[in-house]
């Protein structure tokens, strides 16, 4: 195919109802989510440096563009998703990188989702007052 690019690289990663699309290309470190900047889609300091994280532990934080489109859920499950997928890119990228990511829990799928609703409780687990009289 015409201007198809060879050197990139993309995963998925996931978290709750959070499904997160990850293209990694060779560049100067420019992130987009959805379309617009880390700083502007994760305004919490705390989301933008729990998906910076991969990039940081490889040492490879100006050595690529990351494209990212993420969808469902909330802010930290997306993040986590994105966290989770960029791991995967970068072991796609350097196989050596596994054991150090492994070790902070960056390719393990977190599974927990939320409870569903019981009949006759207020919530999943959560029961009404009891009234003795």
């Amino acid at each position: 195919m015409a201007g198809q690019v060879t050197n990139q690289i993309q995963t998925v990663g996931r978290r709750k109802c959070s499904v997160a699309r990850v293209l990694l290309r060779p560049g100067t470190g420019q992130w987009t989510v959805n379309g617009r900047p880390l700083a502007d889609y994760f305004p919490r300091p705390t989301h933008q440096i729990r998906v910076e994280e991969p990039l940081k532990i490889a040492g490879l934080a100006d050595d690529f563009d990351v494209a990212i489109r993420v969808r469902g859920g909330g802010l930290t499950g997306q993040s986590d998703a994105v966290r989770m997928g960029l791991s995967r890119a970068l072991v796609q990228h350097d196989e050596e990188l596994r054991a150090a990511l492994r070790d902070k829990g960056m390719l393990t799928r977190d599974a927990r989702e939320v409870e569903r609703k019981k009949p006759g409780r207020p919530k999943a687990r959560k029961r009404f007052q009891f009234s003795k009289r």
